[in-house]
């Protein structure tokens, strides 16, 4: 065996020993609050925890945590808020997790921050949009997704330029529904001329043409969507089939991200053609080199295409690790105050941590956003018409109407 080969052999033993030492380590555990059943979104459960896995192994691969493996405690919250707040007691009293994060539905994250907050445990919210999480002001509870109020001031400049003036909006009746819709009126109420109202309608509901028929005698222009699957798969259906929306009269603008879900096209059809969608991800958008990393090993793990459910989910779990590394402990007190201070790298860029109180409080601020055109059946996102990104102004030109 020449010289090189044996510096090979070497390199290799050594990576294997270090390997070896990490994993005989006391384990970091770390607790992942999601959906594993219905009634909540078990598909965005799925999803966020592919991204915590994603990381979790490149992170032991590469050594652990100050010599020590991750691992990740779960709890199936079922996207109810009780629920919720019995896995955060759960992760913290039994399983002594350091730090806690997954959740990706409002009304969840909304309880369980209450626990986490008694402990003074780190929470990171990864996909609860509603402002009421941030404007608690939480010193232990950082975010990692975009919040209602930026999502709102983006629709409403978007209907600007769109010229809609009468605008209507179906929202879940949840915490984030609820919020997205109100907010969304907030920053149209600043735009003259325009009229908008919202309904309510039951995440359990089955039928909602009662609600969608009336606009069926008086068309506005816009009509907005605030709801998470499945009732918004069966929203879009209702309104296709009612002739209500999309139409060469009005548009349909989903605020949710829906269509970049995996079982997006298995439940709606040619309802979802020419809809708008405001969304946190696109195949074209630019990137950090990191994340092409995660969405390769994601391509790998399930032969489907990454969203931007998986990249909160890393950058949720990452956070956590770079907060772990800053503070040089797994202490939570040393840990949040790292977290105060940081200025995180994750896959979706480069992020400051406000300490504004309000709806930005401990927020990851400027997280990217997109929008974008769906304009045929089936359609994946990365050949989606993309109207709008980072460093990229809307360009209506590329707008296409509905034929009637």
């Amino acid at each position: 065996m020449n010289q090189a080969a044996i510096s090979r052999l070497l390199v290799a033993c050594g990576a294997a020993l270090a390997a070896a030492t990490v994993l005989a380590a006391e384990p970091i555990r770390i607790g992942i609050s999601i959906t594993q059943s219905p009634p909540g979104s078990v598909v965005q459960g799925t999803q966020v925890k592919d991204g915590v896995e994603i990381v979790k192994d490149m992170v032991n691969k590469a050594g652990g945590v100050l010599g020590r493996p991750i691992e990740l405690v779960y709890e199936d919250d079922q996207g109810i808020p009780e629920k919720g707040r019995a896995a955060a007691e759960k992760l913290i009293t039994v399983d002594k997790v350091v730090a806690i994060t997954g959740a990706h539905q409002s009304s969840v994250c909304l309880a369980a921050i209450e626990v986490a907050k008694r402990y003074n445990i780190p929470y990171v919210n990864t996909n609860c949009w509603a402002d009421a999480v941030r404007t608690k002001g939480y010193a232990n509870v950082f975010s990692a997704p975009i919040y209602s109020s930026r999502v709102a001031e983006s629709v409403a400049e978007t209907l600007g330029k769109l010229g809609a003036k009468n605008i209507v909006a179906f929202a879940e009746n949840t915490d984030y529904g609820i919020g997205q819709a109100k907010a969304i009126g907030a920053a149209l109420a600043k735009m003259p001329g325009v009229t908008y109202r919202y309904e309510t309608l039951d995440r359990a509901g089955k039928d909602f043409t009662p609600a969608i028929l009336p606009l069926r005698a008086n068309p506005p222009d816009a009509v907005l969507m605030a709801m998470l699957p499945p009732p918004a798969y069966t929203v879009i259906n209702e309104l296709y089939e009612q002739g209500v929306a999309p139409t060469a009269k009005t548009w349909l603008y989903d605020t949710s991200g829906l269509a970049d879900y995996p079982d997006f096209w298995q439940n709606v059809k040619q309802g979802a053609v020419d809809m708008l969608n405001f969304a946190l991800y696109h195949p074209a958008m630019k990137q950090p080199p990191l994340a092409a990393e995660v969405a390769e090993a994601y391509k790998q793990r399930t032969k489907n295409n990454p969203n931007r459910l998986i990249f909160q989910a890393a950058d949720s779990l990452l956070f956590i690790v770079d907060a772990i590394k800053e503070a040089k402990s797994t202490d939570p007190a040393a840990m949040i105050a790292a977290m105060e201070k940081m200025k995180f790298t994750g896959t979706r860029g480069t992020f400051t941590i406000s300490s504004t109180p309000g709806p930005t409080y401990h927020q990851m601020m400027d997280v990217p956003t997109v929008t974008y055109q769906i304009t045929a059946v089936n359609q994946p996102i990365g050949q989606t018409t993309l109207l709008e990104g980072p460093g990229m102004p809307l360009d209506l030109a590329k707008l296409k109407r509905p034929a009637k």
